[in-house]
C-alpha cells in the first residue's frame, strides 16, 4: 500500500443493470483501500428498471449522475469523470465483482509506474473464476484489438509481463492527467472500442499502459450489451479507430494485413448470413467505410498530438 492514499473515483456506467448492482456495490464496500479516499459514482444512462431508486435507498454513499436520455457508454463515462474529484479515475462495468484488494492493487501499480496513463485489472470470468477474460489489451498490426489471455486458464502466465497496449474499459484505472490530456472517451463512437481508441491516443501522446495482476475482478460476459448491438458497433468502430489513430506509415506498412483481417470478418459474416449478429456486423463494416471521410477529419487532430516515435508504436503492434 502506498504511503499516501490518493483520492480514487470509481465510475460505473449503468443501463438497466439493476440485477448486477448488489454484488458489484457490495464488493466495493468491502475494499481494503481506505473508504475516505474513495468515491463511487453511478452514471445512469436513462434506465427504466428502478436502478436509481434502488441505489439511492440501499447505497446512499454512491453518488448518482442521471442522464436524461440514453447517450451511450462513452458519454456516460465522460459525465462520471466530470463529476469525479479523484486524481485516479477507475472505469468499472456494473456486471463485475471485484476482490477486496482490487483497488489497492491498482493504486499500487499506478504509484510504481508514474508514466502509466492506464492501469488494467486482471479480468476473470464470473462463472469460471480460474479463466481469464482479459489480462490487458494488445493491438494487432492488422488493426484488430485483442484481449490478452482470453479463455486461458489463469496460472499467472502474464503476471510478470506488465507492459500492454491499453486497458479494457470494464475495469481500468486512468491517471486524471492522462485522461484530461486526451479529453476522455470519444463520444462519437457511442459504445464499444472507446477504450481501444483512448489507448491509442494515450500511447501516441507518450503515456504507457501497465497490467496490475493483483487487481482481480470477475466479469459477466456481454451482460448489458452483446448480440447485434455489439456486432454493429464493433464492426463500425474497428474501422473508425484504425483510420483515426494508426499513424500513416504504419497504416501503409500493414495495409495488406488490415485488408485481409477485414475480409476475414466479412467472409465469416457472409457465411453466417442468416444470423442477426452476422448481418449486424456487415452493417457495421459498411457504416465504417461510409463514415471514413468524416473520420479522416478527426484523424488530423489525433495525429497532430503524437509525441511517441513511430518505432515505439510499431514495436507495440503484434502480428496476427
Amino acid at each position: 500500500m502506498p504511503d499516501t492514499f490518493p483520492l480514487t473515483s470509481i465510475i460505473i456506467p449503468n443501463y438497466n443493470g439493476l440485477r448486477f448492482l448488489t454484488p458489484c456495490l457490495d464488493a466495493l464496500r468491502g475494499q481494503s483501500y481506505p473508504r475516505g479516499h474513495t468515491e463511487i459514482i453511478l452514471v445512469d444512462d436513462a434506465s427504466t428498471d428502478s436502478s436509481v431508486a434502488f441505489v439511492t435507498e440501499h447505497y446512499p454513499e454512491v453518488k448518482v449522475v442521471q442522464l436524461a436520455r440514453n447517450c451511450g457508454l462513452a458519454v456516460g463515462c465522460n459525465a462520471g469523470a466530470r463529476a469525479a474529484r479523484g486524481e485516479l479515475l477507475v472505469m468499472l462495468n456494473n456486471d463485475t465483482e471485484v476482490e477486496p484488494r482490487w483497488l489497492a492493487a491498482l493504486v499500487e501499480a499506478a504509484a510504481a509506474h508514474p508514466q502509466a496513463g492506464a492501469i488494467a485489472s486482471k479480468m476473470l470470468l464470473f462463472d469460471r473464476r480460474d479463466t481469464l477474460h482479459n489480462a490487458g489489451d494488445t493491438m494487432g498490426a492488422d488493426g484488430i484489438p485483442r484481449n490478452r489471455g482470453v479463455w486461458e486458464r489463469d496460472t499467472g502466465q502474464y503476471d510478470a509481463q506488465p507492459e500492454i497496449f491499453g486497458g479494457c474499459g470494464g475495469g481500468v484505472m486512468y491517471r486524471r492527467a492522462a485522461w484530461e490530456q486526451a479529453s476522455g472517451f470519444d463520444e462519437r463512437l457511442f459504445m464499444y472500442l472507446e477504450d481501444v481508441d483512448l489507448a491509442w491516443r494515450l500511447r501516441l501522446m507518450g503515456w504507457d499502459a501497465v497490467f496490475a495482476p493483483a487487481a482481480r475482478l470477475y466479469h459477466h460476459l456481454s451482460a448489458t450489451g452483446g448480440g447485434t448491438l455489439a456486432s454493429y458497433y464493433v464492426g463500425r468502430n474497428t474501422i473508425w479507430v484504425m483510420a483515426k489513430d494508426m499513424p500513416g506509415p504504419l497504416l501503409r506498412r500493414h495495409f495488406r494485413q488490415i485488408v485481409r483481417a477485414q475480409w476475414r470478418i466479412t467472409r465469416d459474416a457472409l457465411r453466417a448470413w442468416r444470423g442477426e449478429s452476422a448481418r449486424a456486423r456487415l452493417r457495421g463494416q459498411l457504416a465504417g467505410v461510409i463514415g471514413l471521410p468524416r473520420v479522416l477529419g478527426w484523424r488530423r487532430q489525433t495525429q497532430a498530438a503524437r509525441q511517441t516515435p513511430l518505432t515505439e508504436i510499431g514495436r507495440l503492434l503484434i502480428d496476427a
